[in-house]
């Protein structure tokens, strides 16, 4: 026998959910195979079996928390991978037996076979099926058969669909309804994810003397040179020539400009920090990530353009790993994707500096007192920690970063 632990997560991560059992009781594993996901604060982690044999039991089951150290399976030594004919005919020739085991056995029996035969789920669509009350046997798949989240949504906004709701709020308490005034409401338990960024958010909040301050950028010498150089970029480098990598490059010189936007706060000291690892927040199903490009100051367009895009598309696939969100020493957060005109981002802590970037809009702008131009103009805002940064100082690196984007050329005087 062997017991299947949570591992150690990280210094910071004491504990984790289950997100998706992979192998169900009576399944057989080798030796490093996967058998559960677990949902952290941060990640999804894949944790492995340290021995072939049989999945005896699980000891916890989808949504639970566990904790590093607890067990969550055993797994029986010995054993071999079923075969697809010997293994029916012994199943069969058994049959009789069971039959003659009592009722609480033969239950449990037809419960370990329904999860043999469960539908294959993304951990996205899994859980929301759980927080809805769907049975995914119910639920159209994709061409592979797979159910997706979007197969989740389109089957409870299906008229059929209505049907399983009564059974998802038997289970809530009875006095819901009337704290609603009878009107119909659904309740949806926070990921694990969710409580922690709000968790994180709020504390920011109580602890920093947070205070905005913002400025517009013409983007009209951004988007031209763009235009131009796109093509040649990505047969040179194979990758596309996006804004992302014109605004971490103005964000490093800014930085170097004004150091203390690139520090924090550890009791009362200010720690100033000599690297530039800059945290690009990504939007995922789960909520907000902020995975980390690292030595911003030593890479090229190319080299930050490509890592952000696989760290995001990483982050979309729940693949990234702890190392890749820690120890970022400034953020950029890019609200415009979603058509966000302006808005006040909140710190990343324990950063004390966080710039948002916003949709680009056509706006009247004088070039002389005689001339107005329709320009491309985008909003940009600098979140701060005032205990450390000052006004002058932030307005100093918005406008450091404004006449960059202005100027994109002298971005590469900047190394």
């Amino acid at each position: 026998m062997a017991e299947i632990k949570v591992p150690e997560l990280a210094e910071s991560i004491t504990e984790g959910t289950i997100a998706q059992w992979l192998k169900q009781p009576g399944d057989y594993v080798e030796k490093g195979e996967y058998i559960v996901e677990l949902e952290t604060d941060k990640v999804n982690v894949e944790v492995i079996s340290e021995e072939a044999g049989t999945i005896q039991e699980l000891k916890a089951e989808e949504g639970d928390t566990v904790e590093v150290g607890q067990v969550i399976a055993i797994v029986g030594e010995g054993g071999q991978q079923p075969a697809s004919s010997g293994n029916g005919a012994e199943e069969k020739a058994e049959a009789p037996k069971e039959e003659a085991q009592p009722e609480e056995a033969s239950s449990k029996q037809d419960d370990q076979d329904s999860k043999k035969e469960r539908v294959i789920a993304s951990p996205a669509a899994r859980k929301l099926a759980r927080e809805k009350g769907i049975d995914l046997s119910q639920v159209s798949t994709d061409p592979l058969g797979r159910v997706r989240k979007q197969d989740i949504e389109a089957y409870e906004n299906k008229p059929q669909a209505a049907p399983s709701k009564p059974a998802a709020s038997e289970s809530k308490p009875a006095a819901a309804p009337k704290q609603d005034n009878g009107k119909p409401v659904v309740r949806e338990k926070m990921s694990r994810r969710r409580q922690t960024i709000a968790k994180r958010l709020v504390e920011v909040q109580q602890n920093a003397a947070m205070l905005t301050t913002f400025n517009e950028i013409d983007m009209s010498a951004v988007m031209e040179l763009r235009k131009r150089k796109k093509d040649k970029f990505f047969e040179s480098h194979d990758v596309r020539l996006g804004f992302m990598s014109f605004f971490t490059k103005a964000v490093v010189a800014a930085l170097k400009k004004y150091p203390y936007v690139n520090a924090e706060i550890d009791g009362n000291e200010v720690v100033l920090k000599k690297y530039y690892d800059v945290g690009v927040a990504v939007s995922t199903d789960d909520g907000l990530v902020v995975p980390v490009v690292r030595d911003c100051d030593r890479k090229n367009f190319a080299e930050i353009e490509g890592e952000i895009m696989e760290l995001a598309t990483k982050a979309r696939k729940n693949k990234l790993a702890l190392s890749d969100l820690q120890g970022g020493s400034f953020t950029i957060t890019n609200g415009g994707v979603f058509g966000s005109l302006l808005s006040t981002p909140i710190l990343n802590g324990p950063q004390v500096g966080i710039l948002g970037m916003h949709t680009i809009q056509l706006r009247p702008v004088a070039i002389d007192k005689d001339t107005m131009e329709n320009r491309p103009m985008m909003y940009i805002a600098l979140s701060y920690d005032h205990r450390i940064i000052d006004g002058k100082e932030a307005v100093g690196f918005l406008s450091t970063i404004k006449n960059l984007l202005e100027n994109p050329e002298d971005l590469l005087l900047e190394g």
